[in-house]
């Protein structure tokens, strides 16, 4: 066991966990975040995405060790009131079905539009190749993700 120490959602934290320990683990199960999903548990599918330090990440392979003195954003984070233009065209553009992946897909997009705030159809498809939606809703991920890039 160690204590690692790094900022969550603008907050500080300092965790007591084996420095192995996937970041998934310690966000859902020490902190109590759970927007971020277990998926694959082998970096895969995305579900499990976060940024740390402004870039996405899989949580499932990011150990606690390399967060340390770092800012790890999940998608509780991304704004305190749902008010994220992401977040506001996955709901008018009606992106999820199941929903399990959408707090992924999201924070690989915002990933995207922090870099580029107009991407073209092109990139944003190869920014979220890698990211799964099981039932299929990619042309709506693509469609939010574009709308959101002309409100953000």
């Amino acid at each position: 066991m160690t204590t690692v120490t790094f900022a969550i959602n603008g907050k500080t934290v300092s965790v007591d966990a084996d420095p192995d320990t996937p970041l998934l683990w310690i966000v859902r199960e020490h902190l109590k975040l759970t927007g971020t999903k277990f998926g694959c548990g082998a970096g895969l599918c995305g579900a499990c995405t976060v940024h740390l330090d402004g870039k996405a990440v899989r949580s499932c392979q990011t150990q606690l060790s390399a967060v340390a003195h770092k800012k790890v954003t999940t998608i509780e984070g991304l704004s305190p009131d749902a008010s994220h233009p992401l977040q506001k065209a996955w709901v008018a553009m009606q992106v999820p079905q199941c929903g399990y992946c959408q707090s992924g897909q999201i924070m690989q997009a915002a990933s995207l539009l922090a870099k580029n705030k107009s991407p073209s159809r092109q990139q944003i498809v190869e920014h979220m190749n890698g990211n799964i939606c099981r039932c299929g809703t990619y042309p709506r991920i693509v469609r939010a993700i574009e709308r959101a890039s002309k409100e953000g």
